[in-house]
C-alpha cells in the first residue's frame, strides 16, 4: 500500500480521476519506449484541479478527498496493471512509474511467448488450459508465469490449426499479433496513462462518470454528430481483443443484424477480396481505422461469437459502410399473427430503438422535426387502423435517449399526472410530468412491453411508468439499472490552452431518477410481471454487476392516478403463458439454446489436446444441428443437413411472439368482459 504522506500528495488527483464506461485504447503517438519517457505535464494538473472542484461541488455522492479515498483509487489503477508499488516525491510519479512497471512486465511476458512460436507446440499432450484466471491466485514465481503463458501461446497457435492453417502460417501470425502488441504499448504516450488513470477512478465514483482525453473527446464528437462512416457500431478493448459493446440503430451492422453486443473481431479485410489482416493486440483506434472508411465500400470482419470458448469456430461479417441515418432510427410497426380459439388475432408491434428528437429542427421552428413520441402516436393510428387487437412495445436493446421523449412517449398511454421523479446532489427533489395533459391518451387497449437486460435510463422511466399506472403489462427481463443523470462538461470552456493540445471532456453523475411510487430504478431496474427467458446473463450484465454503482434507495410517493391492480390478472396471464409454452417448439428450442450458451458461460478451462478439440467442436455443432432439426420437424418444415442452410428469417423471434401470445390473452379477457375496470385511485 502507498505511504500515508505520498496519498496526501495524490488527493487533488483522486478526486479527479474520472473513468470511461467504455476504456478508450491508448492514443494515436507513434513514438517509442526508446524516444520517449513518459511523463505527466503541467496540463495534467490542471485538468486534475478543476475536475476536484466539479466532482466536489456537483457529483451526486459528495466525494470527499481523503486517505481512504486515494487509497483506493491507487488500488485500483494498481489491480488494472499490476501488483508492484513504485512512489517518488511528485503527485503524479507514482502513476507514471506504475504504468512503467506494467510496460515492462508485458514486454517481457510477450518477448517469452515470442520464444515459444521458434518451434510447433505438441498437440497431443493432455493438458488443460485455464482460460478464465479471474479466480486464480497471481503467479507465485517467474517459472509458474512461463508455464502460464505457454499454455496461452499453445492454445492460441490451437485455435489457428483448428481453421486446418499451416505451422507456418500459424507462426507467421502469432508473431505479427505478439510484437503488434509490443509496438502498440510502445505507442503510449502522456494523455493515455493520465486517462487511464482517471479510468480507473471511475469504479470508485459510480459507472457513469467519465474522463475522455482531447483525442477521445473528438472521437466521441464524432460519434455522437454521426458524421462519419462507418458500420455503426460502438467497441471497447478487452485483454487482446477489440469488443463490440453495442449496435448503432440504423447503422449498417443494426440493418444486417449479425452482429451482436459482446462479439470479438480477430481481423479485418477490406472489400471482397481484401486479406484479413489480425487485429488481435491491437489498439482500439487503429483497428477503428481499419473498419472505417468511404461511404457503400465493403469491410469484412472476423469475428468470435459472444460467449464461446477459445477454439470455437470464427465468423466473417460482411457489411457495406455508410452513414447512420437518423430516419434508419425511427420507431417502426408490424403486426403479428397469433392464432387462437379458431381465429386469427392480430397484435401491432412498435420497435423503439432509441428516445431521439431533433433538436436542431425543433428550434429551427420546423413543426415536423423527429421525435420517438410523434413516431409512436403516428404508428399506433396506422395500426388500429388495420384492426389490431393489441399493442406491444418493444425496448428490447433500447439504451436509453432524451427524456423529454419517455415522458412524452408515457403520455400516450396514460392520463395527465407525473411520469418520474428527479433528485439532484442537494437533494431537490423535482417531478417531471406528462408534457400535453390535455392531449388524449393515443392508446388505450390491451398493452405489454417488451424489455430485456439492455433496456436502460429512458428505457426503464417508461416501463416503470407503464407498471407503476397499471396501464399495461411489463414482460421480458429484468431491465438494466441505469437511473443516474449525468452533465457533461467540455473543459475546453474552463481552462486556456498554449498550445493546440486540449483539455477532454468530463461526464458527471449529477443525479438520480425515481419512479412516482418513490422507489428508485436504479441498480434493480424494473422486473418485468412476467418474466421471459433470455439468453442474455444478469449476472454479467447490468448496473448491479459494477462494484461502483449508486444504491437502490427511495423517495417520498407522489400523488399519482393509477388504475385497478392488475395482480390477478398477471396471475392468469403467466398460468396460461406457462401451460402453452409447454407445447411450443420455438420456445423449448430458445430454452435449449439458453441452457447450451450457460454450459458455454460455466466453462473456465479447454483442452490444449486438437483431437479432444476437434471432438468438442463437432459435439457441439451435431447439438446444434439435432436441436433446429427437432424444432423443425415439431413445425412441420423440412429438416436440414446443414446449419449453413439456415437463413435469418428462418430463426423466430420467441420473446416477441411469447409476448404476443400474452397481449391475445388480455384481449381475449377483455373480449368475454373479464378486462379490470380502470377505475381511478389516488395513490398518497
Amino acid at each position: 500500500m502507498l505511504r500515508k504522506t505520498e496519498k496526501r500528495r495524490i488527493h487533488w488527483l483522486a478526486a479527479a480521476g474520472l473513468a470511461l464506461l467504455a476504456p478508450q485504447a491508448f492514443g494515436n503517438t507513434t513514438a517509442t519506449a526508446e524516444d520517449q519517457i513518459l511523463h505527466p505535464e503541467p496540463r495534467h494538473e490542471k485538468i486534475g484541479e478543476l475536475v476536484t472542484q466539479f466532482i466536489q461541488k456537483s457529483h451526486y455522492s459528495h466525494i470527499a478527498v481523503n486517505d481512504e479515498l486515494s487509497s483506493r483509487v491507487m488500488d485500483v489503477f494498481i489491480e488494472s496493471l499490476d501488483r508492484n508499488d513504485i512512489v517518488k516525491s511528485k503527485p503524479m510519479d507514482p502513476v507514471f512509474q506504475l504504468f512503467e512497471v506494467y510496460q515492462m512486465r508485458v514486454r517481457e511476458r510477450l518477448t517469452f511467448a515470442l520464444t515459444q512460436l521458434e518451434s510447433e507446440p505438441n498437440y497431443q499432450l493432455q493438458e488443460e488450459y485455464v482460460f478464465d484466471r479471474s479466480e486464480s491466485p497471481w503467479a507465485s514465481s517467474t517459472a509458474e508465469l512461463d508455464e502460464i503463458w505457454r499454455q496461452r501461446v499453445v492454445n492460441d497457435a490451437l485455435n489457428l490449426a483448428l481453421e486446418d492453417e499451416p505451422w507456418e502460417k500459424i507462426q507467421k501470425v502469432l508473431t505479427s499479433r505478439y510484437t503488434g502488441f509490443i509496438k502498440r504499448l510502445n505507442q503510449v504516450n502522456n494523455d493515455d496513462v493520465f486517462e487511464r488513470f482517471m479510468n480507473a477512478f471511475a469504479h470508485t465514483l459510480d459507472p457513469h462518470s467519465s474522463y475522455l482525453s482531447p483525442r477521445n473527446s473528438e472521437e466521441y464528437r464524432i460519434q455522437m454528430s454521426l458524421s462519419y462512416f462507418g458500420i455503426g457500431a460502438s467497441l471497447q478493448t478487452e485483454d487482446d481483443f477489440v469488443k463490440i459493446v453495442g449496435i448503432i440503430p440504423g447503422g449498417p451492422a443494426a440493418i444486417d443484424g449479425k452482429l451482436q453486443p459482446n462479439d470479438r473481431i480477430t481481423g479485418v479485410a477490406q472489400g471482397l477480396e481484401g486479406d484479413v489482416e489480425d487485429v488481435i493486440g491491437w489498439r482500439l483506434d487503429d483497428v477503428v481505422d481499419l473498419i472505417r472508411g468511404p461511404a457503400e465500400s465493403i469491410v469484412r470482419l472476423e469475428i468470435i461469437p459472444a460467449n464461446a470458448p477459445p477454439g470455437s469456430p470464427k465468423k466473417v461479417v460482411k457489411l457495406t459502410r455508410d452513414q447512420v441515418k437518423l430516419e434508419e432510427q425511427a420507431a417502426k410497426s408490424k403486426i403479428v399473427k397469433i392464432p387462437r380459439d379458431g381465429r386469427e388475432w392480430s397484435i401491432g408491434v412498435i420497435d423503439v430503438p432509441s428516445f431521439y428528437r431533433d433538436y436542431r429542427a425543433l428550434s429551427n421552428g420546423d413543426k415536423n422535426y423527429t421525435s420517438t413520441t410523434k413516431d409512436v402516436k403516428r404508428l399506433i393510428s396506422e395500426l388500429e387502423e388495420q384492426g389490431i387487437d393489441g399493442l406491444v412495445v418493444d425496448l428490447r436493446g433500447n439504451g436509453g435517449g432524451h427524456l423529454t421523449e419517455a415522458t412524452a412517449l408515457s403520455g400516450l398511454f396514460i392520463d395527465n399526472g407525473p411520469v418520474v421523479q428527479l433528485r439532484n446532489a442537494n437533494g431537490r427533489i423535482s417531478r417531471l410530468d406528462d408534457p400535453d395533459p390535455v392531449a388524449r391518451v393515443a392508446y388505450n387497449g390491451p398493452l405489454a412491453v417488451l424489455v430485456n437486460r439492455f433496456s436502460a435510463s429512458a428505457s426503464e422511466i417508461f416501463a416503470a411508468a407503464i407498471q407503476d399506472y397499471a396501464r399495461g403489462v411489463i414482460v421480458g427481463q429484468q431491465t438494466f439499472g441505469k437511473g443516474t443523470v449525468q452533465n457533461l462538461y467540455s473543459l475546453d470552456q474552463y481552462l486556456r490552452s498554449e498550445d493546440d493540445a486540449g483539455f477532454g471532456q468530463l461526464t458527471l453523475t449529477i443525479g438520480k431518477y425515481y419512479r412516482v411510487t418513490g422507489e428508485s430504478t436504479q441498480h434493480r431496474g424494473v422486473d418485468p410481471d412476467i418474466a421471459l427467458p433470455s439468453g442474455i446473463d444478469a449476472e454479467l450484465f447490468g448496473e448491479s454487476v459494477r462494484d461502483s454503482a449508486l444504491p437502490w434507495d427511495t423517495v417520498q410517493t407522489t400523488r399519482f392516478r393509477a388504475g385497478k391492480p392488475l395482480d390477478s390478472t398477471i396471475q392468469s396471464l403467466t398460468a396460461s403463458h406457462t401451460e402453452r409454452s409447454k407445447d411450443d417448439p420455438n420456445f423449448q428450442y430458445q430454452m435449449d439454446m439458453i441452457r447450451a450458451a450457460e454450459k458455454v458461460r460455466s466453462q473456465k478451462t479447454v483442452s490444449l489436446n486438437i483431437d479432444a478439440r476437434r471432438a468438442v467442436r463437432k459435439d457441439d455443432l451435431d447439438r446444434r444441428l439435432t436441436r433446429e432439426n427437432e424444432r423443425r420437424t415439431a413445425l412441420g418444415l423440412e429438416p436440414i443437413e446443414s446449419l449453413d442452410e439456415i437463413e435469418d428469417d428462418d430463426l423466430p423471434d420467441v420473446l416477441l411472439d411469447q409476448a404476443a401470445g400474452i397481449v391475445t390473452d388480455l384481449a381475449t379477457m377483455r373480449q368475454i368482459g373479464t378486462k379490470p375496470a380502470q377505475t381511478a385511485q389516488i395513490q398518497p
